[in-house]
């Protein structure tokens, strides 16, 4: 039998009630829609706050940190040449030819949802695929500097439509629990690209330290990944680079940061191999108590001092070790990162 479809567990029983396996296939699909969705919103807000913050002349180096982001270089390079907004824009709105760009990525999201039409409700599908519809429609005009702002307004408000609407209709069983691994694998592999590419392009000379121009810098790092609010309540009255990094990496209560994916990612782990019964998910969670003590044992000064790329750099690698052992665990696929990736025709 071919492994994508079989079972990612034994049966269970309940009391007198028997728990449904779930299929291969299925759990991987799980896995991918939240990440695809994830990824949407991450690079849908990480573009409005860069052109909100290039337009008024704070960092005019923002469209080429994402590019950076995304590790999209060569690609963009290739076919664009200058980081600009005009093209970076339709680079990551509307190229039906880039791979990360969030029409290829509601694509490959909507693809999962149709795979999981006996699983998810009425009101996801309908939502993903009125969604991805109308972003299909978009063309290069759309994607204008000027436009940018309202249609990332969009973007992240249909993100968070989803995640409404899968909150509150997706059922709680082991399902449930595969989605939420890859949409918090997703988010803390976000926030620690953010991090490192930003930490260091923000870094002000010695000159600029304290000056409107440098709070206007890491209020755009905060902003990008949603959690300037956050950050002034514990932190009201000064805000350094330090702080900054160590709120978005070691926070325990912020939903974004890398310590609290990390945690949540343990939960739900935890759910599919006591609550489930499933024993592939020894290996995922042998790799994430590695990045769980180091993100624990240390202090963000500590990580500062020995190097903070070198450990973002580790922190990405755990993050793709913790999916390829998921595939391994439970789909069985050495090849990552597709999903269901047919062409968009």
């Amino acid at each position: 039998m071919n492994p994508a479809y079989t079972s990612t567990g034994a049966d269970l029983v309940e009391g007198q009630r028997r728990i449904p396996l779930l299929l291969s296939r299925y759990a991987e699909a799980l896995f991918w829609l939240a990440r695809y969705m994830e990824r949407v919103e991450n690079l849908a807000r990480i573009l409005d706050v860069t052109d909100t913050f290039v337009r008024h002349g704070v960092d005019q180096s923002g469209w080429r940190s994402v590019i950076q982001i995304n590790a999209d270089e060569a690609r963009f390079t290739e076919k664009y040449g200058t980081a600009n907004a005009e093209n970076v824009a339709e680079f990551y709105l509307v190229d039906r030819e880039n791979p990360t760009s969030i029409l290829s990525s509601l694509f490959a999201a909507r693809e999962n949802a149709r795979t999981l039409r006996p699983l998810i409700s009425t009101e996801m599908w309908s939502q993903i695929n009125v969604f991805y519809n109308r972003v299909r429609g978009l063309t290069a005009a759309d994607a204008a500097p000027s436009r940018v702002s309202g249609l990332c307004a969009y973007l992240k408000e249909q993100c968070q439509a989803h995640a409404g609407i899968t909150d509150g209709t997706f059922y709680r069983d082991q399902s449930f629990a595969f989605y939420c691994i890859g949409k918090f694998i997703e988010r803390g592999d976000q926030t620690s690209r953010l991090v490192d590419i930003k930490y260091h392009t923000l870094l002000p000379s010695a000159e600029d330290v304290g000056s409107a121009i440098d709070i206007s810098q890491w209020h755009a790092l905060l902003r990008a990944a949603s959690g300037y609010q956050a950050y002034r309540r514990i932190n009201p009255s000064y805000m350094t680079p330090a702080s900054v990094a160590g709120f978005l990496l070691m926070n325990h209560s912020f939903p974004r940061s890398v310590t609290l994916c990390v945690r949540q990612i343990e939960i739900y782990l935890s759910q599919l191999s006591s609550g489930y019964g499933l024993r592939g998910a020894y290996a995922a969670q042998e790799r994430l108590d590695e990045l769980r003590a180091a993100l624990m044992d240390q202090t963000i000064d500590q990580i500062l001092a020995r190097g903070l790329h070198e450990f973002l750099d580790w922190v990405q690698l755990q993050f793709i070790g913790l999916q390829n052992a998921m595939a391994q665990s439970f789909w069985r696929k050495p090849e990552m990162g597709q999903g269901q990736s047919q062409s968009q025709g």
